[in-house]
């Protein structure tokens, strides 16, 4: 059986903060190839931006909309057009719109689709390269052969957000304690920051939202039910179990609107989406180090679609769909 290999996956690399890095990348084409993903993975690019609009819009903004662009002028070399040093989110707003219309708009080229936005706003081209180049996590499209069926969605992706230092403590931690699985529910506008900076403990820091009951740490939970309440899906929107239905015929799903929408705007149009992990975590459910929690798995709800609300990931059925989908790499008791 194919298998999903952490240890040798690779994480994308990513442009360093300090304007040095930022200048390199942009002005001498260091890294230009990651924007190459526009054409060969529009679904991820387009969730990336989504994502970056709803952190930009959301009211806890200058908390979470972290990592903050640094776009060099295409004016002037010598200057950023974006700086986290002097944040303008008004401008910033102003280029992602430019983005997401061309992005609605047209299937072009990826050449095209650059020159379209460069005569619309110069800086809307360098800010998604911004977006894709600086996420620091391995995030892909799983095959349908290679999805979740009780996860009721068809979007559904690999999601590596751990650095290989990270990684490797994370198994040498699961080698004494072994590892299983739970879900980790945050809203969208959360992931822009988490896909950079990783699963971080916000208890008792001015990113924490909801209280800390069980204490400081990352919080996770076998049970969908509990994970999609922090993800922003409420009981009335959660659907009643049905394990056998397949994702892409579940009621609520997006597939008949993904294909009339086309796969290039692909999320752009929704301003309603929702989200939850798969972790392995390292057999708790409040995570006080982040190196005993890894993310695996991402799936994303578009207006309308609901998830299983029944799923415990302890249920052997569950746990076992779980590694047939990931291969070798089991987790262990």
């Amino acid at each position: 059986m194919e298998s999903i290999d952490y240890a040798v996956m690779k994480v994308k690399p990513t442009v360093c903060e300090r304007e040095l890095c930022v200048f390199a990348f942009q002005t001498l084409g260091v890294m230009n190839e990651a924007a190459d993903e526009i054409a060969t993975g529009a679904q991820v690019v387009d969730l990336l931006v989504s994502m970056c609009r709803s952190a930009l819009e959301s009211p806890r903004k200058v908390v979470i909309f972290e990592p903050y662009p640094s776009v060099v002028d295409p004016n002037d070399p010598q200057m950023l057009a974006f700086n986290p040093r002097k944040k303008n989110y008004d401008r910033v707003m102003k280029a992602l719109d430019s983005i997401t219309s061309i992005r609605e708009m047209t299937q072009a080229p990826y050449l095209e689709i650059k020159k379209q936005m460069d005569k619309q706003d110069p800086l809307a081209h360098p800010l998604l390269q911004w977006v894709i180049s600086s996420n620091r996590s391995h995030i892909v499209k799983l095959p349908v052969n290679r999805q979740l069926k009780f996860m009721h969605t068809p979007h559904q992706f690999l999601l590596l957000s751990s650095p290989p230092a990270k990684e490797s403590n994370f198994r040498a931690a699961k080698n004494l304690y072994g590892s299983t699985f739970a879900f980790h529910g945050s809203h969208i506008e959360n992931w822009h920051s988490i896909l950079r900076n990783g699963l971080v403990v916000a208890s008792n820091t001015r990113l924490q939202l909801h209280g800390a009951m069980f204490g400081s740490g990352i919080y996770l939970s076998p049970l969908s039910s509990i994970s999609f309440g922090y993800s922003g899906i409420n009981k009335k929107q959660q659907k009643v179990s049905a394990k056998d239905e397949p994702a892409s015929s579940s009621k609520g799903s997006n597939t008949s609107q993904s294909q009339k929408k086309g796969q290039q705007s692909q999320f752009l149009q929704s301003r309603n989406l929702k989200c939850i992990a798969l972790c392995e975590v390292s057999r708790i459910w409040v995570v006080p180090n982040t190196d005993h929690v890894c993310t695996r798995f991402f799936f994303v709800y578009e207006d309308g679609q609901v998830g299983d609300t029944s799923i415990n990931t302890q249920e052997p059925s569950i746990h076992k769909e779980i590694l047939r989908v990931i291969g070798n790499q089991t987790a262990t008791g």
